[in-house]
C-alpha cells in the first residue's frame, strides 16, 4: 500500500457501508480468532485497523466491563459504519494512523490486527510500533477469515514467493520488529499468525 493516507481512505471509504454485508459469515472465525488471544477480564486491547468494528463484541466479551477495549482506524467512513453497527458501544473508536498511535508506550496487553499487514505502507516499522504500545509477554494476533490461498483466488492473483504472509516471511518481520511467533495457521478458512511481545531489556 502507499504511503499515500488518502489512496487508503478511498479505497475502504467507499466499500465501508456496504462491508459487513459483503462478509455476513465471517463472525465465527473473529471470534474464534479473539479466544486464541487468551484475553483475561480486565484486559486492555487495541482492534489495529478496525474497520468496522468487527472484532470489537468478542473483544469486550473477553475482556469485560472492567477492561479497555479500542478500536483505531484511518477511515472515517468505516468507523461511521462501526457506529451505525453500534460496536461503538463495545470499543473506544480512534480515528488515527497505526503508524503512529496516541497511545502510551507499554499501555496495551494485546492487539488485534485483521487484515492488516498488507495494507501496511512499513511493515517492519508499523509492527514496532504496535509492539511499542504493548508490555513485554504481551500478544498480538494477524488476523484474516480465509486463508492466503483462498484470499488470492478471490482476488484474481497467486500467491507470490515473496507474499508478506507466507511464515518465511512473517516470521523474521515479527522478530525484527520486536515480537515472536509463537503460532501460525493458514488454512482455507483462516489466517491466524499470534506473536508475543519480547522484553528489549532482558
Amino acid at each position: 500500500m502507499s504511503n499515500d493516507h488518502t489512496h487508503v481512505q478511498e479505497f475502504f471509504g467507499v466499500r465501508a457501508a456496504d462491508w459487513d454485508s459483503r462478509f455476513p459469515d465471517d463472525g465465527p472465525a473473529y471470534a474464534a480468532a479473539v479466544a486464541a488471544l487468551g484475553l483475561r477480564q480486565g484486559a486492555r486491547v487495541l482492534d489495529a485497523g478496525c474497520g468496522t468494528g468487527r472484532a470489537l463484541p468478542p473483544l469486550r466479551a473477553a475482556v469485560g466491563p472492567s477492561g479497555l477495549v479500542v478500536g483505531a482506524d484511518l477511515t472515517p467512513a468505516m468507523l461511521q459504519a462501526a457506529v451505525r453497527a453500534a460496536r461503538d458501544r463495545d470499543g473506544q473508536l480512534l480515528l488515527t494512523d497505526v503508524a503512529a498511535l496516541p497511545l502510551r508506550s507499554r499501555s496495551l496487553d494485546a492487539v488485534f490486527a485483521a487484515g492488516l499487514v498488507a495494507h501496511l505502507p512499513d511493515p517492519a516499522e508499523n509492527l514496532r510500533e504496535l509492539a511499542r504500545v504493548v508490555r513485554p509477554g504481551g500478544v498480538l494476533a494477524l488476523f484474516h477469515p480465509i486463508g492466503r490461498a483462498a484470499l488470492a483466488a478471490r482476488q484474481g492473483r497467486r500467491i507470490t514467493p515473496d507474499d508478506l504472509r507466507a511464515e518465511s516471511t512473517l516470521r523474521p518481520l515479527l522478530a525484527g520488529s520486536g515480537w515472536r511467533m509463537t503460532s501460525y495457521v493458514d488454512e482455507n478458512a483462516r489466517f491466524l499468525a499470534l506473536a508475543v511481545r519480547e522484553d528489549p531489556t532482558a
